[in-house]
């Protein structure tokens, strides 16, 4: 919590930014690196094995596509998820950095084995023109298959811990921290769901590479035909094993957590269409499975462009799948830990009973009177809100309020205080206010001035950091908080 805020007030604090930056990291990960290198490296030995230069080129050509796309935005994506935590999340980032630092560590030394591996093994791909370089080469792939998959095996057992820590919040053990109860679904439930996308992702490079005919490539519809038929076989047990161990994963997810998902899967404004969004998803699958039984039995009869559909499909699963993971966990960052806001639950009957002002370092003020109410409120609105919420712009308080007050009547301060008070209650995904009655008064002022004078609010990058002039008195803090 005790971080100058870096906020973005149109885009409900950075989270946004987050979310589109780990969103699009996971979409090229998972079918391009984790789903599509293993596949690529057995098209690669294949070909060497039946004589078949037109899979082996198309292998390369796909590889390219594949190589430019992983070590570009790929990797820029992932330093982004670095950068746009630690500016919009520092509280639960260093959280995260604390306890998993040997697997973070270990995690950096796959990723560097990942980049030369793909490196060595495009760029040597032409070169490896006789049988024995060849199998060296295939060699490569299979070790890059190997690092790509162990990169998203460490990776899993953080996002897993951070919806159910399990042990972890009795023992604080690393390996208590890696094998949460999530760690195993989520792993076979992503390895699985990554080969399917990654066979869906060759589908639709055979659809743009195998158009015209070639020295390497004499029969298009041929080859077309050939990886139809066999990537078909892939999707067809990826997407068993997707189910089973997403059935699995879904199991294991706590029950307060589930009890979000119909606000997860859409929003609070369309969570009525749930049902309907379940049977949409349900279609889903079976367009997947559709196409998979038709490449089994018709491959020459699966025109082109229906290689595109799984593709679409694809996309629009991992998308959601990522927001709907990130949703569901609320009200926590870190499970039974940490919530949203960076207050841990260790320390939130104490900071309900002393105050944030009192302890928080970037603040105008550590007292609220009459004269500093509004500006208390702000500090207050930064420190407890800020971190989903925006005032005027996206997920904005004042839009969320108006919605529930009616946009023509006025807002009752002192109901306004007792729904800020218990509103974890009735909104499963708010964590508790971490305030005195006074700072939830001092929070109604604020949005109550914000109704009639609407303002952007500035993070710490703009305004600069203030620090209220009163010697700051840790000792009581600092033995309240939790031990890593």
């Amino acid at each position: 919590m005790d971080f100058p805020s870096f906020y973005l007030d149109h885009l409900a604090g950075g989270r946004l930014i987050i979310g589109l930056i780990a969103s699009l990291h996971v979409l090229i990960n998972h079918p391009l690196a984790v789903g599509a290198y293993p596949l690529l490296t057995w098209m690669e030995w294949w070909a060497h094995k039946n004589n078949r230069p037109d899979v082996d080129h198309l292998a390369y050509r796909i590889t390219f596509v594949v190589f430019i796309v992983t070590t570009t935005v790929g990797a820029m994506t992932g330093v982004g998820i670095w950068l746009s935590t630690s500016l919009f999340a520092p509280f639960a980032i260093g959280s995260l950095l604390r306890v998993f630092f040997w697997g973070w560590f270990l995690e950096w030394l796959v990723f560097i084995s990942e980049v030369a591996l793909i490196l060595w093994w495009f760029l040597s791909w032409k070169k490896a023109d006789k049988p024995e370089k060849k199998r060296k080469h295939i060699k490569i792939g299979v070790a890059l298959s190997i690092m790509s998959w162990l990169t998203m095996a460490l990776i899993v057992a953080v996002l897993g811990f951070m919806m159910k820590p399990g042990e972890w919040n009795q023992t604080r053990a690393f390996w208590d921290a890696m094998t949460n109860p999530l760690y195993l679904p989520q792993l076979g439930f992503r390895t699985f769901f990554a080969v399917m996308t990654g066979a869906v992702f060759l589908w639709f490079s055979s659809f743009f590479f195998t158009k015209k005919k070639g020295a390497l490539n004499p029969d298009p519809r041929r080859l077309r035909e050939w990886i139809i038929y066999r990537l078909s076989h892939v999707v067809l047990i990826s997407l068993l094993g997707t189910y089973a161990f997403g059935t699995w994963y879904w199991n294991a997810v706590p029950e307060t957590m589930k009890a979000n998902s119909s606000v997860a899967l859409l929003t609070q404004e369309f969570m009525s269409w749930h049902r309907q969004f379940q049977t949409l998803l349900g279609w889903t699958l079976i367009a997947f499975l559709m196409v998979g039984v038709g490449g089994l039995d018709r491959s020459s009869m699966i025109p082109r462009w229906a290689l595109l559909i799984p593709t679409v499909l694809s996309i629009w699963l991992i998308g959601h799948f990522e927001r709907a993971r990130e949703f569901m966990r609320k009200p926590w960052v870190i499970g039974e830990y940490m919530y949203s806001n960076g207050v841990h639950k260790d320390e939130l009957a104490f900071l309900q009973s002393e105050g944030l002002l009192k302890h928080a370092t970037y603040v105008k003020h550590r007292e609220i009177t009459e004269s500093n109410k509004v500006e208390c409120g702000q500090d207050i609105f930064m420190l407890a809100c800020s971190r989903c919420h925006s005032t005027t712009g996206l997920n904005g308080v004042i839009e969320k309020l108006t919605a529930m007050y009616g946009p023509d009547k006025p807002w009752d301060s002192a109901g306004m205080q007792l729904f800020i008070k218990g509103m974890h209650q009735t909104r499963t995904f708010m964590p508790p206010f971490p305030g005195t009655d006074a700072e939830a008064g001092a929070l109604v002022a604020y949005l109550q001035q914000l109704r009639t004078h609407p303002q952007t609010l500035p993070g710490a990058q703009s305004a600069g950091i203030v620090i209220a002039p009163e010697a700051l008195k840790p000792s009581k803090i600092a033995d309240s908080q939790p031990t890593l």
